[in-house]
């Protein structure tokens, strides 16, 4: 179960060199940035972060932000409505906990 503390910490911004640079995209400082664009990204931008080979969204979010469940939960994930739904999912969760 996440704490309060480690919910805020989760939905805080990233340091400017540790932000999420989408492939021919914006540059993401965090979690809520992420689910926003998500959607909107082109198939072409999701395939070059989530394919066979890798899932830059789980490695971000388990390596910058820290929150190994939704890593685990948007490894699992292969297409973008999939990933989509985890992150807001896990986002709302995370927001009701922070308070």
């Amino acid at each position: 179960m996440v704490t309060k503390e480690e919910a805020k910490r989760y939905l805080c911004d990233s340091a400017p060199e540790q932000c999420f640079w989408v492939n021919n995209g914006p540059v993401l400082k965090n979690l809520s940035e992420l689910a926003g664009y998500l959607p909107e990204m082109n198939e072409d931008a999701f395939r070059h972060h989530v394919n066979s080979d890798r899932n830059d969204f789980s490695n971000w979010i388990r390596d910058v932000v820290g929150d190994q469940k939704l890593a685990d939960e948007l490894s699992k994930s292969r297409n973008k409505d999939s990933a989509s739904k985890k992150l807001r999912s896990r986002l709302s969760s995370l927001k009701k906990k922070a308070g």
